[in-house]
Formats: C-alpha cells, sequence, structure tokens
C-alpha cells in the first residue's frame, strides 16, 4: 500500500513537472498574477470603498535579520518570531490619530501568498496541458474528473475571503471585504475572521488536490501517448 502511495505521489508529481516545462511562461504569468492580487488587491479595495492609504512601509527591523538570525536565541524563539513578524504594511490616517484602516503583511501570509501562486500557476500550466492533450475542449472537460470544478472554485473562494492582517479593526485578523462596511458588531468581526480561516485552508485543500489529479491525469496521458499504460490513482478509480 505504501509503495502504491509513493508510486501514485511520483506519477502526480513527475506530470505536474511535465506541463510546467511545457509552459513555463503560463506559470510564471499566473504566479505572479495571483501572488500580486493577494499582495495588492486588499490595500487597493479599502483605499476605493474607505480611504486611501497614507502610508506604507517595509519593516525597518527587517535590516536586523541576518543578524537575529546567528545569534544565540534558541530556535523556537527564532521560528515564533519569523512566524510572526510583520513584512510590510498599508494605514490610513483617521480622525483623532487613529487609524482609518490598516492591511499589515506577515512572514506567514507571504509563505501563504506564495503557495496559492505556485498552485494556481501549476493549475494553469495542466489545464494548457490537458486541453493540448484533448482532455479539455474549449472550457469544458471531456472527463468530469479532471479538478477543473474544483479549481475553479477554489479560485473564486481564495480571491474573496482569503484573510489577513489588519489594525484599528477591532479584530487582530479579519477578510478585507469585513472592513469595507463599517459598523460591524464584535461578533460578526468574529465570525468573519473564524469563517476566513476555514475558507482558506479550504482553498488550499481543494486547489491541491485539483491540481495533484490533473498532474496524474497528464503522466497518465503522456505515458499513453508514448506506449505505457498506468492504473487510476488510489481512491480515485
Amino acid at each position: 500500500m505504501m509503495t502504491q502511495a509513493v508510486h501514485a505521489t511520483a506519477r502526480m508529481l513527475r506530470g505536474i513537472a511535465a506541463a510546467v516545462r511545457r509552459r513555463p511562461a503560463a506559470f510564471l504569468v499566473i504566479a505572479a498574477g495571483i501572488f500580486a492580487l493577494n499582495l495588492l488587491l486588499p490595500p487597493l479595495l479599502l483605499a476605493v470603498t474607505r480611504t486611501p492609504w497614507t502610508y506604507f512601509t517595509f519593516n525597518p527591523w527587517l535590516k536586523k535579520l541576518p543578524a537575529f538570525l546567528v545569534s544565540d536565541a534558541p530556535l523556537e524563539k527564532k521560528l515564533d518570531f519569523l512566524s510572526r513578524v510583520a513584512v510590510l504594511w498599508f494605514t490610513a490616517d483617521g480622525p483623532y490619530g487613529v487609524p482609518e484602516w490598516g492591511f499589515a503583511v506577515d512572514a506567514l501570509d507571504l509563505v501563504r501568498f506564495l503557495v496559492l501562486a505556485l498552485l494556481f500557476g501549476a493549475y494553469g500550466a495542466l489545464w494548457l496541458r490537458a486541453r493540448e492533450q484533448g482532455r479539455i475542449v474549449g472550457w469544458r472537460a471531456t472527463t468530469g474528473r479532471n479538478g477543473g470544478t474544483l479549481g475553479a472554485l477554489a479560485g473564486i473562494l481564495g480571491l474573496s475571503t482569503g484573510p489577513c492582517s489588519v489594525v484599528g479593526c477591532g479584530a487582530p485578523v479579519l477578510p478585507v471585504v469585513g472592513l469595507v462596511f463599517t459598523g460591524l458588531s464584535s461578533g460578526t468581526l468574529a465570525l468573519l475572521s473564524v469563517s476566513s480561516r476555514i475558507a482558506a485552508a479550504t482553498v488550499l485543500v481543494l486547489l491541491s488536490v485539483a491540481v495533484l489529479y490533473l498532474g496524474w491525469q497528464t503522466a497518465s496521458t503522456s505515458s499513453g501517448e508514448t506506449g505505457g499504460s498506468d492504473a487510476a490513482p488510489p481512491g480515485l478509480d
């Protein structure tokens, strides 16, 4: 069973790598676009719906990061700090010196943005490869199990409900859409915060499943074109 799982995983990864090598430009453009959207869309949305930001900066402490990494601090402390350190932030001044809104990106946010970008880039390359192999005609798949629906659903959820760190809003983490509306109760803010985290995790899982399955199909089709044969991955037949 373990051998089958390892074999299936290896074939999925080979299929993904083959699609990316076949469409490197598409992979890079899609990944860069998704990363930019995750990073810039929230402050742009808040600037349009609330008020333009008045301040943007990278964390000036980051220039001390190399010295911190080679210091005698315990590894656990370094990892904990690195997972929480803010990298950059936008703020909009409000009355009485209180921020109208703020959007901060920490290290874990950047990791999440990068993972989503790579997944979407891989999905795009795989989709183009599937169309090239004749498994997709136009926007419709020749088989209902190619992960297209999952990928589209993940895309919609990811861009509309991804969580971000904010300041001056009464909650530590809140989807940007929550800041667009003023006067929300603390209970509503808490609900938005929790649902945002759940949605973000769901997006990663669904998109990962779609990419892995498309990778398997791509590898299997390529093998078939060269005379090989493969069964469906365990649990997907």
